[in-house]
């Protein structure tokens, strides 16, 4: 049931009472505001994954170094004399029979190309990060306790790269070597982000909520219709129990649960909502204003 908006000249003040956002001027309504709600699948926290390697990939670049690929048995010969010159050079010097890099099919160029840094930080931060959003992402944690030690780690990793520990860290763990080349890097960043993107504005805005202020739009399911309900009886409860999943990288997100009133009695939760709590407020702002523009028609 829809309630009349009563109409004021334009310039003229509304009664005490009534909010400035249900005044209509002469010669037609106030266009109705509508809040979207869309809710996202777990893909979306997984951002941090190819923006690291991205900016891993850049800085791999930047470093200079390149990457030969040898046979095993290689050994370096340091201040070796180098044809035409007089200066030496430190040469690779493969087992008999074998070249540099092994014959392929493909491959017609021995010189080493592949861009690789010279250390593992990295390949340790994206490696970190990784794991990092893998755990976040299937684990909820709870408590003080998680927090800070989960905490601890990363400034723990970030410092232990910024002062490039990790190859002495990692030779005392057996001599582990975590390095990627660039193409590495963009191999798994550039599809990620494409399949990122697809789904958090184009697969996840098929399920969503619309609320203007006579009226709720819901759709639950993909290949689903379209239900409209009326205001009365929406309750709304935000759920933001995760620290890390809805503040570290959801940006404020959270899961918000709807529950509509009269005959449909539809409950159900939209997850990972991108700013739950501003959409929340500005619904319920939206609800009061009908409620005053109703008490307004009916007096």
């Amino acid at each position: 049931m829809s309630s009349a908006v009563p109409t004021y000249p334009a310039g003229s003040v509304p009664p005490p009472g009534i909010a400035p956002a249900t005044v209509a001027v002469s010669g037609g309504p106030v266009p109705d505001e509508e809040i979207r709600v869309y809710g996202h699948s777990n893909l979306f926290y997984w951002w941090p994954v190819w923006a690291v390697a991205f900016l891993m990939a850049g800085l791999t670049f930047l470093d200079g170094h390149v990457m030969a690929i040898v046979p095993r048995g290689t050994t370096i010969e340091q201040g070796q004399s180098a044809p035409g010159t007089d200066k030496t050079r430190d040469v690779l010097v493969t087992p008999p029979g074998e070249v540099v890099p092994p014959a392929t099919a493909t491959n017609s160029d021995p010189s080493p190309r592949l861009r690789v840094a010279a250390n593992n930080n990295y390949g340790v931060v994206f490696t970190g990060v990784l794991l990092l959003v893998v755990t976040i992402t299937n684990l909820t944690l709870r408590g003080l306790a998680s927090v800070i030690a989960i905490a601890a780690l990363v400034i723990v990793g970030l410092v232990v790269a910024l002062f490039g520990w990790w190859d002495q860290v990692l030779f005392w763990l057996g001599g582990v070597d975590v390095r990627m080349n660039a193409g590495g890097y963009l191999a798994i960043g550039i599809p990620l982000f494409v399949i990122w993107a697809f789904s958090t504005f184009i697969y996840d805005h098929y399920t969503y909520l619309i609320v203007s202020r006579g009226q709720v739009r819901i759709r639950r399911e993909i290949g689903d219709g379209e239900l409209a309900v009326d205001t009365a009886g929406l309750m709304l409860e935000k759920k933001r129990d995760d620290l890390f999943r809805h503040w570290l990288l959801g940006l404020g997100s959270g899961d918000l649960h709807v529950k509509t009133g009269g005959p449909a009695n539809l409950d159900f939760e939209l997850n990972n909502v991108l700013f739950v709590g501003a959409k929340m407020a500005r619904i319920q702002d939206l609800i009061r204003e009908k409620e005053v523009s109703s008490q307004a028609a009916g007096a």
